[in-house]
C-alpha cells in the first residue's frame, strides 16, 4: 500500500501537532510547577511576615502592661486580661448566653475611642454576635459583677482594617468592662 504525497505530508504535519501539543503541556507542567513553587515562597514570606507583626504588637502590649505596672494574663490567643474588681456571681458565662457589659474602649496611645456611657451598655450572645473575638474569649473569664481590663491584640478586636470609625487598621484596643448581667 502506497502512499501518495498528500497523505505523507498531512501524516506529518498531525504529527507535529501532536507533537507540539505534548511539548506545550511539558512547558505547562513546567510553569505549573514554577507558579507553585513562587506561591509557596510567597506563602512562606507572608507568614514570617505575619509572626514578626504579631511578634512586635505583642511586645508593645507588654510594654504597656509594664508601664502601667499591671499584672494580666495572657492567654493562648494573645488575650491579656486582668479582673479588677470581684463581683458577686458564681458561675463563668458559657457560649450561647446573654451578656450585658458596661465598656471603655481605648487605643494603647490612651485615645478613647467608645464607651458605654454614649451608646448605652452592650448586650451580645456570647461566642455567637458578631463582636470582637477576643470579647468573646475575654467575657468567659468573668463572674456577673467583675470589673476588668482586655487588652485585645488586633487579631481579636478589629484586624486589618480597624472598625470604619474611630479604630484604625490593625490597632491593639483596651476594654475595660464590668459583666452586668447573664442570662
Amino acid at each position: 500500500m502506497q502512499r501518495s504525497k498528500t497523505d505523507m505530508i498531512k501524516f506529518f504535519l498531525m504529527l507535529l501537532t501532536v507533537l507540539g501539543v505534548i511539548q506545550s503541556c511539558g512547558n505547562n507542567n513546567k510553569k505549573n510547577t514554577q507558579s507553585v513553587a513562587r506561591r509557596k515562597n510567597l506563602d512562606s514570606s507572608l507568614v514570617e511576615a505575619n509572626k514578626m507583626y504579631v511578634k512586635r504588637e505583642s511586645d508593645e502590649i507588654d510594654q504597656y502592661t509594664a508601664r502601667h505596672k499591671w499584672k494580666m494574663t495572657t492567654t493562648g490567643t494573645g488575650l491579656r486580661y486582668m479582673i479588677t474588681k470581684n463581683g458577686s456571681g458564681k458561675e463563668n458565662p458559657k457560649p450561647e448566653q446573654r451578656v450585658k457589659v458596661d465598656y471603655k474602649i481605648s487605643l494603647l496611645d490612651g485615645t478613647l475611642c467608645y464607651t458605654s456611657e454614649q451608646t448605652g451598655p452592650k448586650e451580645f450572645v456570647v461566642a455567637k454576635d458578631n463582636i470582637e473575638t477576643g470579647l468573646h474569649e475575654g467575657i468567659q473569664y468573668l463572674h456577673k459583677g467583675d470589673e476588668a481590663v482586655f487588652i485585645l491584640p488586633s487579631h481579636l478586636a478589629h484586624g486589618l482594617l480597624g472598625d470604619g470609625n474611630k479604630i484604625p487598621a490593625k490597632a491593639s484596643v483596651i476594654y475595660e468592662i464590668k459583666l452586668i448581667s447573664v442570662r
